[in-house]
């Protein structure tokens, strides 16, 4: 009417009105559903553990998932093994993710082709020993959660191998009713020498648990560890360097608290610490033998569902970055890789 009597325009039907509605596309399932289009996000900690502890209160999922392993690298920076993990998840691309927390200031440089482009989640300096490294856990963690379809957890370094190929370990990890993580009562000067009663009431001595931070979880394991605000201060405040190492008492005395009968109580990662001294030992080019395979996949016992099996081990650690070359000439026969 404004424009017929001050224009006197009268096939106002003609004009082409210039507002368009603020949403074009409804609002689908598959907008909750879908990962994020990419790794980088503008997320502090705090918002980021926030949006990762959604979790649906109706049992099932009204669309059809494929539950997926989320492989979360902790490194420094290059990953040595990479050429060895490229050939383990050729082939399997809607069974897996990966996601790898470095150094701020390390800028990966992987091809468009491999598994490992543009993986590297938003990152901070993580420090041996302390609360940083339980804070990069949980980002790892977090961040994998932001993708409704991952189920399982694996953390891994950059001196991890595979030592079965992935059809093995996505049937081992899927079928098992337990989480892996090692939490053990270790009376010493090494387990419960290092609580402090200061944590109590939260955490007690009879609570207090040591492990290996090397794990794999599940996704309602992992919600509880992101959306922790219970231990995590007693923990920060009084489990120090050189008293206390966090990363090995943190979340095995915090998931033995609230979910004990979920968890396996051992690592699915191999380490060896004969050698003594405070880290394991590192695996170079000279032992890389058939026999060394067979030590860690044959000659171990340990139990799987409550039943007595050998295959204990589906990952290892440390292999020094001149390990690659015979490891690739092996893998097909001792790895089936």
């Amino acid at each position: 009417m404004y424009m017929i009597r001050h224009f006197g325009i009268h096939n106002v039907g003609l004009v082409q009105s210039a507002f368009k509605p603020c949403f074009e596309q409804p609002v689908t399932i598959e907008s909750w559903i879908r990962p994020p289009s990419s790794l980088r996000h503008a997320m502090n900690d705090t918002e980021l553990f926030w949006r990762a502890s959604f979790v649906p209160r109706t049992n099932g999922y009204p669309f059809k998932r494929t539950p997926k392993i989320a492989f979360m690298f902790l490194t420094k920076g290059p990953l040595p093994m990479a050429p060895l993990w490229e050939k383990f998840f050729k082939g399997h691309e809607k069974l897996y993710s990966i996601y790898v927390h470095s150094l701020p200031s390390y800028n990966a440089d992987f091809p468009p082709s491999s598994v490992f482009y543009r993986r590297q989640i938003p990152s901070q300096v993580a420090e041996w020993g302390m609360m940083s490294m339980c804070d990069a856990e949980r980002r790892l963690l977090a961040n994998a959660l932001l993708d409704i379809s991952n189920e399982w957890f694996i953390l891994l370094s950059e001196s991890c191998i595979p030592l079965q190929n992935f059809s093995i370990v996505y049937r081992y990890i899927s079928r098992s009713r337990y989480s892996f993580m090692g939490a053990f009562d270790e009376p010493g000067p090494y387990g419960r020498g290092r609580y402090d009663e200061n944590m109590a009431p939260e955490i007690n001595m009879s609570d207090w648990r040591k492990g290996s931070q090397w794990f794999e979880i599940s996704r309602e394991l992992a919600v509880r560890i992101v959306e922790d605000s219970t231990y995590y201060p007693k923990l920060k405040e009084f489990c120090i360097p050189h008293k206390c190492y966090v990363d090995e008492h943190y979340f095995q005395t915090m998931l033995t608290i609230n979910t004990p009968h979920l968890l396996a109580n051992r690592s699915l990662t191999y380490v060896d610490w004969s050698r003594g001294g405070a880290h394991p030992a590192t695996f170079g080019k000279n032992d890389i033998k058939e026999e060394f395979f067979k030590k860690i996949l044959q000659e171990q016992t340990c139990l799987y569902n409550n039943q007595p099996t050998s295959l204990c081990f589906l990952f290892a650690r440390k292999f020094a970055p001149n390990a690659l070359d015979p490891l690739l000439d092996i893998a097909p026969k001792a790895l089936g890789i």
